[in-house]
């Protein structure tokens, strides 16, 4: 197979391998993560044409009809026949799709981009590097979709929503998955709908409704830390940073203290939602999810029209902007945006943070020494290990970016992970440095979708590390190495065992 410019690649197949990578070719789950026509370029876009998917399959099988058993390492661990039998052979063609796929893609540009590898996903920004510095707007076939990776063209296209939507139902037909078709959140609604539901919500998600759960959540990090043991290995990520925020929101929203394992266990199946690379089986699983919470919050509802309280339900009930008000339906899709959102926000922001922290000593001892400096290690901690990498666009008309011209249709992803680590905007941007101070970071997103809950989740993190670094002169990592989820618009620790000392 032969790859030069934007010639279509050459492959010499058997008709035999052919009938074989067909008979598979269908049977497989697309690669792409954000839609599911599969591999296809769009008619409309000006990307490079790539290889037919089921000529991709068939490279993919040519090249395993070419491995003897005793050299491939797959193989060599295979001693006996049951043993060949038990490798996926749908592991290995998917395998060689996605080798053909990228290998293409990197002799286009010099770079390519796949975000389900688990190298990129424990460590994404020597990729991220490599985009900004040979292909900043980028075609990647196996998600689809335009990547930019500069902090200016992340922040013009977040900001642009005449251009680029977040409804995919201008130019997808549908909703996005694990959202109603009548009512989906504000996450994926564009002007005059975004502006009418957001400003409903924001009456009652008011910095005053936030500023008033400070002392509640000074005392729920003190209660959870007071719980966690000192001086043998505990995990932070399940001790503070996953609880502390379902318990606030919660609270928020008027859950009773019994419901809680509830909450946190419909807020952790919903969260996969986000993900575009959530399976049938998950999505299915959050279906019955979302509608356990609607029962759930119906009768919140109901009770609050009745019996008002000061909670986030009472305040979206009484919300009203010019004689309009919520309806119920927005106002469980609103619900369950700020469960799922809130929750993953502020754990990935504790424990990514901490984890930066405890990879430079000389910073967290700068925040011992300095209470002053807890606000701007917040903000460098959301910088430099954004809790949200990705975010998404549909192109509404035909736009000219750096001589790359993106269709109608098209999908864009905005790598806000490689954004904060431009060095165009922030000088030594691999260095973790809390006393920063021209710190315009993009982890909340920016315009019209800037994130609601970020005064929340700011609160949060500078109580949770405000109370660790009062408490503890030393922490030490328990796992020099603590690996991510596997995760793409997220990014996330799925634990982070340390050593707590109080002397």
């Amino acid at each position: 197979m032969s790859c030069c410019g934007n010639r279509r690649p050459e492959i010499r197949v058997s008709g035999r391998t052919r009938g074989i990578a067909a008979k598979f070719a269908d049977s497989l789950p697309a690669l792409n993560l954000f839609t599911i026509e599969g591999w296809q370029t769009p008619p409309s876009s000006s990307a490079p044409p790539i290889p037919a998917c089921a000529e991709l399959w068939a490279a993919g099988a040519a090249a395993l009809d070419r491995l003897a058993p005793g050299r491939h390492p797959l193989y060599k661990r295979a001693q006996t026949v049951h043993a060949l039998k038990m490798i996926s052979a749908k592991a290995l063609f998917r395998s060689a799709a996605i080798q053909s796929l990228t290998g293409w893609e990197r002799l286009r540009t010099g770079v390519s981009y796949f975000p389900l590898d688990d190298t990129f996903q424990q460590n994404p920004f020597p990729t991220y590097a490599r985009l900004r510095r040979k292909d900043p707007v980028h075609w990647s076939p196996t998600v689809n979709a335009w990547v930019l990776s500069l902090y200016e063209d992340v922040d013009a296209t977040l900001r642009d929503f005449k251009r680029f939507a977040n409804d995919s139902r201008k130019t997808r037909g549908e909703p996005p998955p694990g959202e109603a078709p009548e009512a989906p959140s504000m996450l994926s609604l564009d002007p005059p709908d975004h502006t009418r539901m957001r400003a409903l919500v924001s009456k009652a998600f008011t910095p005053r409704a936030v500023r008033a759960m400070e002392p509640r959540i000074e005392e729920l990090v003190h209660e959870l830390l007071d719980e966690l043991p000192e001086g043998e290995p505990v995990d932070i990520i399940a001790g503070l940073a996953y609880p502390l925020p379902v318990i606030v929101i919660a609270e928020m929203i008027g859950v009773l203290p019994e419901d809680r394992d509830r909450f946190k266990r419909w807020s952790d199946v919903m969260a996969r939602t986000l993900e575009p690379t959530i399976t049938r089986e998950e999505l299915s699983e959050a279906m019955d999810a979302r509608d356990e919470l609607i029962e759930y919050f119906r009768a919140v509802i109901e009770e609050r029209r009745k019996n008002p309280r000061e909670d986030l339900v009472s305040s979206l009930v009484a919300a009203e902007e010019e004689g309009d008000r919520l309806s119920e339906a927005e106002m469980y899709s609103t619900l369950i945006l700020l469960l799922v959102a809130g929750n993953e926000t502020t754990t990935n922001l504790i424990g990514n943070g901490l984890l930066a922290l405890l990879r430079h000593p000389d910073q967290y001892q700068l925040l011992r020494d300095d209470a002053s400096l807890t606000e701007s290690a917040v903000e460098e901690m959301l910088r430099y290990d954004s809790p949200v990498q990705t975010d998404a666009r549909f192109v509404l008309e035909d736009v000219e970016l750096r001589g790359k011209v993106l269709r109608r249709g098209d999908q864009v992803l905005q790598l806000i992970g490689s954004a904060n680590r431009d060095p165009r905007v922030f000088p030594e941007p691999r260095k973790l440095d809390i006393t920063r101070e021209e710190n315009n970071h993009l982890a909340f997103g920016r315009g019209i979708h800037h994130c609601l809950g970020a005064p929340l989740a700011r609160m949060e993190g500078r109580i949770a590390f405000r109370a660790l670094a009062d408490r503890y002169p030393r922490i030490a990592l328990a796992d020099p190495a603590p690996r991510f989820r596997d995760q793409v618009v997220l990014r996330g620790l799925e634990a982070l065992p340390v050593v707590l000392h109080r002397a």
